[in-house]
């Protein structure tokens, strides 16, 4: 395959000539672990374009001492080929705080290198686009908090980590789809109440509470990929595929949750996979986490209802590299919000992790508790 092909990688800043990159043999000799893991989800063609980057980037991160931190929604090529820490956002700011590296480059969205530069101030933290955001980022503002908190003095608030640092900076604690009934319950516990406030996510809140005895106070914030999916589609799935497990991410809505076999965290979903090892599975969730799951699962085959998330998608090998080789986009945030976002985050990470990835009972689930949504 070392036949000469070459990429041009372009870049939008003024006067930066574009880098071309061969495909040479020892591009293909140093990627070839990779190529190997890669070749059922990638195609030979794209892995000629896809290799030489690869290759530059794994070399500017040794010069730079950076590491990336790439989301299980990320492409195949950029989760198994660069991303040096892999998983969900809170694996994923697990590893920011822990890293020695000088430079984070975020393979994901906005908020989570916020989230990065808030456990690791003193890192240069990059976004290789500016404009991959996040629905329930922009779903709430640290306004609409403080509004929150004077509406219900004395109830602890909870925010789910796909938020912005200064809303963060308004809140108690953090959580994740894979944590979040430990933190409510956690919450509750240490503020001495029988109510919580989750935000933003309406459906994550709503799940919640069909799993805790906690009465739940929620925001009518939502997930794009996520709130697409519905119970009728469960139902085409399962008839078209009578045999697979369907496996149901809790930003679903609820007649998703209820019509499915299993319902967790992306890390959750791929415990499922590696260790039940099921013939046949559905992931109702953004569409390349079957991609990067598939990849250490072949004994498994993979149905893709796919809704894309179009701001995990403007992450690609070529913006990656341009941020590492020009150090942007550098993400900052006022150390006034640092300090108090940081609380918050840390309490969550400080929370001891469970033994098994956290999973939803679809039986203790059928049970029906509203929410009071605001």
């Amino acid at each position: 395959m070392a036949d000469g092909t070459t990429l041009e990688s372009t870049s939008p800043a003024a006067g930066i000539a574009p880098a071309r990159f061969p495909f040479t043999a020892e591009v293909e000799a140093a990627t070839a672990p990779i190529w190997n893991k890669l070749k059922s989800r990638v195609t030979p063609l794209e892995w000629r374009l896809h290799a030489p980057l690869i290759a530059e980037i794994n070399r500017l991160k040794r010069e730079k001492n950076a590491v990336i931190l790439a989301h299980n929604y990320m492409t195949p090529e950029i989760f198994h080929g660069v991303g040096d820490y892999v998983g969900d956002s809170l694996g994923l700011a697990r590893e920011a705080a822990r890293s020695d590296a000088a430079v984070i480059v975020q393979a994901g969205v906005h908020f989570m290198a916020e989230t990065s530069k808030v456990l690791c101030p003193d890192k240069t933290v990059l976004i290789p686009d500016l404009l991959a955001g996040c629905s329930l980022a922009s779903s709430i503002t640290a306004a609409d908090v403080r509004m929150i908190k004077a509406r219900y003095p004395g109830v602890p608030v909870v925010t789910y980590v796909n938020t912005t640092a200064e809303v963060k900076a308004e809140t108690d604690i953090c959580c994740t789809s894979a944590n979040a009934v430990q933190v409510v319950e956690q919450a509750a516990r240490e503020w001495g109440v029988d109510r919580v406030i989750l935000i933003p996510d309406e459906f994550l809140a709503r799940n919640v509470a069909r799993q805790t005895a906690v009465k739940i106070i929620a925001w009518a914030g939502r997930c794009e990929v996520h709130e697409r999916f519905t119970g009728a589609d469960i139902a085409e799935l399962r008839a078209a595929y009578p045999g697979a497990q369907i496996l149901a991410h809790p930003e679903c809505p609820t007649d998703v949750i209820e019509a499915s076999d299993f319902t967790g965290s992306t890390a959750a979903m791929s415990d499922f996979v590696a260790t039940r090892k099921p013939a046949q599975v559905v992931l109702i969730t953004e569409c390349s986490m079957a991609d990067n799951v598939a990849v250490d699962a072949p004994e498994t085959e993979f149905v893709r209802p796919c809704n894309l998330c179009p701001h995990m998608k403007r992450i690609s090998l070529e913006n990656i590299y341009e941020a590492l080789r020009h150090d942007r986009y550098e993400v900052t945030v006022d150390a006034a919000v640092i300090e108090r976002a940081r609380a918050a985050v840390q309490r969550m990470i400080d929370l001891p992790p469970p033994a098994v990835p956290a999973r939803y009972d679809l039986v203790k689930a059928r049970h029906h508790v509203d929410v009071e949504l605001i």
